[in-house]
């Protein structure tokens, strides 16, 4: 016989979650936390007295009394059980209307295919059986949405896993990329809230360039707080000082080959002289702007990371296009992927990219080598006869959010 139980510990909740094969941030009970906008039920599902299924639910108000309750990445349970999964769905089923929810919204880790940056496509069959088993519950499917914004969560990410992940296994440009970032004096750090000040300046920068509303440094300090010991930011910065002295030495070898040019000189070699002072001259000029402008540690990239049960997310990411030349991007990113195999992570989700994969997440984040996982997406539970009026409004509103 199977029974429910609300309000569950967190210990009980993320224990299960843990050693689970979907094991995933966004159904850790700390989540619940920093969406405290939202209303949060934990629940704990047995067959006698052994745990098989929970979820972690936010629960969003709706006008006159009524709410949505939503659960990302779960429940956590085998799907593969159709006597489970139905008790299940009953069980939310009456949950919902303790809250007044018109319907239930999850978005489960299941997977309708995964596969490696140029090599064929998997899909995995027995999801399949599981959306006719969910369907024949009476829930809707949304289906493979083709848009990036039809969905709560991303329905595709890239996932880098630590057996794939390798310097030497990365493209020729992506560590040459690596290469001069380094060679060019960028320094990166880990660090906690003693970098939230660098952080969000870099998150500013990028909301103005993408011209996009992200968050503050309030709600990164949160992050960091929830999950503390579970959570780093990693900033990638330049001392201008450091990086002119050698640009200074590298123009002063420059002008003393140029001196001992002749007529017999090669122009190539001549030619290329000349364009490597234009350069340097180019580039200290620019450091110079900078440094007359009181500025001489400079953030370039960094990403703030959250950690669970052996996994690891990248939640926030930023840059500052001006010193773009020095591909601090590339080196920050695979500097937090190997940190978090470092910290003992199984993969580091960079998180979402372009359903079409063929956009600017997709373009940069392939260049680590990831495994390209599409979601199985969101199902909707209707628990009242509002559900369809109130679905249709959902989805108008969710594009006019887009749209913003």
């Amino acid at each position: 016989m199977y029974h429910y139980q609300l309000g569950i510990s967190a210990t009980e909740h993320d224990n299960f979650v843990i050693q689970s094969d979907q094991t995933n941030l966004l159904q850790s009970s700390s989540w619940a936390k920093i969406k405290d906008n939202w209303g949060n039920e934990r629940v704990g599902f047995y067959q006698e007295d052994q745990l098989v299924a929970v979820a972690s639910i936010l629960i969003q108000p709706l006008p006159l009394g009524f709410s949505m309750l939503y659960i990302p990445r779960g429940p956590i349970m085998d799907y593969q059980n159709k006597e489970l999964v139905s008790y299940v769905m009953q069980s939310l089923k009456k949950i919902a209307k303790q809250y007044k929810a018109l319907f239930v919204k999850f978005d489960p880790s299941l997977f309708l295919s995964k596969h490696l940056i140029g090599q064929e496509n998997t899909e995995t069959t027995d999801v399949q059986a599981i959306i006719e088993t969910l369907t024949k519950e009476g829930i809707e499917w949304t289906g493979p949405t083709s848009d990036m914004g039809e969905n709560i969560q991303p329905r595709f990410q890239a996932n880098i896993h630590k057996d794939f992940f390798n310097e030497q296994d990365l493209s020729k440009s992506t560590r040459q990329a690596i290469r001069t970032a380094r060679n060019k004096g960028i320094q990166v750090q880990f660090g906690g809230t003693e970098l939230l000040e660098d952080f969000s300046s870099l998150m500013k920068k990028t909301e103005a360039r993408k011209s996009i509303h992200l968050r503050g440094r309030d709600y990164y300090e949160k992050l960091l707080i929830t999950y503390q010991g579970q959570s780093y930011i990693t900033l990638s910065s330049l001392d201008l000082v450091e990086r002119k002295a050698m640009l200074t030495n590298d123009l002063e070898k420059n002008k003393a080959e140029a001196e001992k040019f002749t007529e017999k000189t090669k122009p190539g070699k001549v030619e290329n002289n000349q364009k490597e002072k234009e350069r340097l001259e180019e580039e200290l000029q620019f450091l110079e702007q900078h440094l007359q402008a009181g500025r001489q540690v400079v953030p370039l990239s960094g990403t703030l990371t959250l950690e669970f049960g052996g996994t690891s997310e990248n939640v926030y990411a930023g840059m500052d296009e001006e010193f773009r030349r020095y591909q601090p991007a590339i080196l920050t990113w695979y500097e937090t992927a190997q940190h978090a195999f470092d910290r003992g992570a199984s993969w580091q989700n960079m998180g979402g990219i372009e359903n079409s994969l063929g956009g600017g997440l997709y373009h940069f984040k392939s260049k680590f080598n990831p495994v390209i996982e599409e979601f199985v997406g969101e199902f909707n539970l209707p628990t009242s006869t509002l559900y369809p009026l109130v679905n249709k409004a959902y989805k108008i509103r969710k594009k006019l959010r887009n749209k913003q």
